[in-house]
């Protein structure tokens, strides 16, 4: 049997994908999780009530129809959706990377995007049989323009993806360099706004002067990551052509349900990203008091390079505290964890783990 299987894995499963490493997930029973920027906050036990009556009466024995469509409405009224443009739902933004790297596979296709950034944009590339170009950041992670603009003008790549703020640096780059990559781009540019609710600037506003952007958000982050929505908005036009590698039915009717619920408390939601968005200037302030460098945020984490990164992740874990070792991620990142925005708690005890390990 075993003979067989080893035959079976060598000769039916591509090559490239034996050599991969499945996305990794940390196991967290029992830890303060403060590794995968989800919002620490859950619904008040009025809402919870109000939502489990509302999901008990799905019908689950149906296809999801019509509130995929309300669902749809919901968001572009919640985004402010402009004139013209259309909207299409995914599960999870990673389904909608995958879907643009299917629907641009093009012959001799190229996928570029600036490197440290969201791994996902590479392993769709990969796993589609497409090429992938990575551009590194500048040392203090802002866009290297020159770099940017030979890659693109080298590869006239099918996608350049740009993270607004970027993961995992949790910074918002240059509108000018912006703008130049833009006007450069001789395919689709896709604006990644997965921490909008967090950042001080999104490009919604210059959006609609270009047809080849689309500016793609989550509600992963708006506080809903277990509910896994994505939605990508662009050019009505551009959005049906994408749509048509969609899977029929990828959001399923509970999910769709707790979303729609969500959105029509937003003001709750609001609130609790301006609880983190306070509670980041804290961390900001502690981590400088401890003699750390850590760099500008406009996301819920925080990247923060320590004297021995594996010693203070292990040591931070030993104490119950999990955050993201990122120092062997790009060599950018030496020296570098990722820390979550939490609770006033929570926080309290990652800054004591992290002082502990120092």
């Amino acid at each position: 049997m075993t003979a067989r299987l080893d035959r079976l894995i060598a000769t039916r499963i591509r090559q490239d994908v034996q050599g991969m490493h499945a996305y990794a997930i940390q196991d967290s029973r029992g830890m303060v999780k403060l590794d995968a920027m989800e919002n620490p906050h859950r619904l008040p036990p009025a809402l919870q009530r109000e939502l489990g009556e509302r999901l008990a009466s799905v019908a689950l024995n149906r296809y999801p129809g019509e509130r995929i469509e309300d669902l749809k409405q919901a968001l572009a009224k919640h985004a402010k959706l402009p004139a013209g443009f259309g909207l299409m739902l995914g599960n999870g933004s990673d389904e909608l990377i995958s879907l643009l790297a299917m629907a641009c596979d093009v012959p001799g296709a190229t996928i570029l995007a600036p490197v440290p950034g969201f791994v996902m944009y590479g392993m769709s590339a990969q796993l589609q049989g497409l090429k992938f170009a990575g551009v590194d950041l500048t040392p203090d992670f802002e866009l290297d323009e020159k770099a940017m603009l030979d890659a693109i003008a080298l590869h006239q790549p099918a996608i350049v993806y740009l993270a607004y703020p970027n993961n995992p640096t949790a910074n918002l780059w240059n509108d000018g360099t912006i703008e130049k990559i833009v006007e450069a781009a001789p395919g689709l540019v896709v604006i990644d706004e997965a921490y909008q609710p967090f950042a001080s600037r999104s490009y919604l506003d210059r959006v609609t002067r270009h047809e080849h952007v689309l500016l793609m958000r989550t509600l992963s982050k708006f506080g809903l990551a277990g509910v896994r929505i994505g939605y990508m908005m662009g050019p009505e036009r551009l959005i049906h052509e994408v749509d048509k590698v969609r899977p029929p039915y990828n959001i399923s009717v509970l999910n769709a349900e707790a979303a729609l619920f969500a959105l029509e408390h937003e003001d709750v939601f609001a609130a609790q990203a301006a609880d983190l968005k306070k509670e980041r200037s804290r961390l900001q302030s502690a981590l400088e008091e401890m003699g750390l460098k850590s760099w500008p945020s406009d996301a819920n984490m925080i990247l923060v390079r320590v004297p021995d990164p594996a010693a203070s992740f292990e040591g931070m874990k030993a104490r119950k505290v999990l955050v993201k070792n990122v120092s062997r991620m790009h060599p950018l990142l030496a020296g570098c964890l990722r820390l979550t925005v939490g609770t006033p708690d929570e926080n309290t005890q990652m800054l004591s783990a992290l002082q502990s390990t120092l």
